[in-house]
């Protein structure tokens, strides 16, 4: 049997998913997608938060490049990885709790879009971040151009992707296209303790705050003040809600973990 190129973990209300092929800089492939869509999918139901990781220096280089050369039908074989990176992405995308992800090193290819569909994407200081189609002749894949395109603009997500240049982490960062910059020694540590702070809260709230900002740009004002008005009161009458007013009336801290 070969070992997996993902590891899971219950970490008390977090579960976490970890990268694991960091002789390859996690380069992707079939069965990386498919064991990282899995670990999804696989998510215990009592976990409130989802954080991603990544052994090794680089969080993620993209395709597995020395398996595009070897492939007998290239278009056939990039194609059919594209499809299953894609199914994870989405399950990313669609998560019912909130998503959280520390990135280090090196970030290319598809693995920025991975980094688009999480909700809040922490970043190793000296972390670089490139495209890299552009060096392989290949147009974008696994949601990077909606990534980049949502964070920088049209215009410079299209000069970084024509020109095959990188991003410095506080570039990324200044553009939004990550949360928060840590230094790098920090990343790991900083990144857990996030995804427990996240797990104690009102993670159905969250889900509906991350389904408002998602759609914020594709909406009308109008649209997105009747949207508002339909997901707080859901909030309200939810049992989080109900926790959450109690307890400010009542001086206390709120328990969204128990909140049934």
């Amino acid at each position: 049997m070969t070992a997996p190129h993902v590891l899971t973990e219950t970490d008390g209300d977090v579960w976490r998913i970890t990268l694991d092929r960091p002789e390859s800089g996690n380069a992707l492939t079939r069965e990386l997608a498919a064991e990282f869509a899995g670990a999804l999918a696989a998510r215990p139901e009592q976990t409130r938060a989802v954080l991603i990781l990544a052994n090794g220096p680089r969080f993620c280089v993209g395709g597995d490049v020395h398996s595009f050369a070897g492939a007998e039908d290239p278009g056939a074989h990039v194609g059919r990885l594209a499809h299953d990176w894609h199914e994870a992405v989405r399950r990313v995308l669609s998560c019912p709790v909130p998503v959280v992800a520390g990135v280090q090193g090196a970030v290319a290819g598809a693995a920025i879009g991975l980094m688009g569909a999480c909700d809040l994407v922490i970043c190793g200081r000296t972390t670089k971040i490139r495209p890299a189609y552009g060096a392989l002749g290949f147009s974008p894949d696994g949601g990077t151009s909606w990534a980049l395109t949502r964070a920088l603009g049209a215009p410079r997500a299209l000069d970084l992707m024509l020109t095959n240049k990188a991003l410095t982490a506080a570039e990324a960062h200044l553009t939004g296209l990550v949360a928060r910059l840590v230094e790098d020694e920090e990343l790991r540590d900083v990144t857990i303790a996030t995804a427990h702070a996240i797990a104690a809260g009102p993670v159905r709230a969250m889900v509906r705050t991350r389904a408002l900002v998602r759609r914020a740009a594709t909406r009308s004002f109008e649209e997105q003040l009747d949207e508002e008005a339909r997901l707080i009161a859901e909030s309200a009458a939810d049992p989080e809600g109900r926790e959450g007013v109690r307890a400010f009336v009542e001086k206390r801290q709120p328990d969204f973990r128990n909140a049934r």
